[in-house]
């Protein structure tokens, strides 16, 4: 029955993969960017043994979104990574990113991550990969950013601010980056409050832990970095390429589930990992959430 569920969400409606979000008239942010430490929801999805193992059979080892690493090193492309270069990588999930930049471009990361369960997974991946000079992985608190100062050369931060103050940890991100440091960061944005009595929002933020109230607007981002000197080159909403490579992989996903029998553990947390996407992608699809790329370089 679980398994009826996934296939019937991700088979009866491949529209998603094929429409533009719905524009959503603008609404100047509120001036004042502090925001609230994110309750932590208390239903929210844990990232348990049985978890990382859905999410790497849908987007690949230790990534937790769509297209992995493909997207991983599109994304990376513009920094002009290697061999000699340094990168600061917040967000860093299972350390499928970390494990992928290094291998690809020989560059030296430094991955972080606010979940001790993920992080743990990304330091044993990087282990078995025998990546450990070359990547390295930490955790930190997005409420109390603390990086080396001027040691970076490129910074970037995959969906990391996890509803704390984007002035405090993309300051944190500024100093830690050498001068004319580039940075890439992807992040989820509204361009108005989210509410909280809408049954779709109320359900992805129950399973993400989210306050929906907490999600910063794509103008409040791009004003904070120029105000920390960043010099914004490009501002791209990129959630219909998420939708369509989100729907390829539980596609694929459902061909393979057409055949597999899994135990009922790994049946329940496929399911509850095919709802928190349904979720997301129907904000998307209505354009209440957008996933926004920001890529910017520093003062010289």
């Amino acid at each position: 029955m679980a398994m009826h569920a996934v296939m019937s969400w991700f088979v009866r409606e491949p529209r998603l993969a094929e429409l533009a979000p719905q524009p959503v008239e603008p609404v100047e942010p509120a001036p004042a960017m502090a925001v609230a430490p994110v309750p932590i929801g208390q239903h929210a999805l844990d990232w348990t043994p049985t978890r990382l193992a859905t999410t790497d059979s849908l987007w690949g080892d230790g990534y937790l979104f769509p297209d992995g690493e493909n997207e991983t090193l599109r994304l990376a492309k513009p920094l002009g990574l290697s061999d000699a270069s340094s990168l600061l990588l917040l967000g860093v999930g299972g350390g499928g990113p970390a494990c992928s930049i290094a291998t690809e471009t020989g560059a030296w990361v430094s991955g972080f991550e606010s979940d001790a369960d993920l992080a743990a997974a990304a330091v044993d991946r990087v282990m078995r990969r025998n990546l450990v000079r070359r990547a390295q992985i930490e955790v930190w608190d997005p409420g109390q950013p603390n990086f080396r100062k001027h040691f970076y050369h490129h910074g970037m931060a995959l969906e990391a601010l996890q509803g704390n103050d984007p002035v405090r940890v993309l300051t944190a991100v500024a100093q830690a980056l050498k001068p004319s440091g580039h940075l890439v960061l992807i992040e989820l944005a509204a361009d108005k409050r989210l509410d909280p009595d809408d049954p779709v929002v109320a359900g992805w933020a129950t399973l993400t832990g989210r306050d929906p109230r907490a999600l910063p607007t794509e103008a409040a981002i791009t004003r904070v970095l120029r105000r920390l000197k960043f010099d914004v080159r490009v501002v791209e909403d990129i959630s219909q390429r998420q939708m369509q490579q989100a729907m390829a992989g539980w596609q694929h996903e459902v061909q393979a589930l057409r055949t597999a029998k899994p135990s009922r553990r790994e049946a329940l947390s496929c399911v509850q990992e095919a709802e928190l996407w349904m979720l997301r992608l129907r904000l998307f699809e209505t354009g209440v959430l957008r996933l926004v790329r920001w890529h910017a370089i520093g003062g010289g």
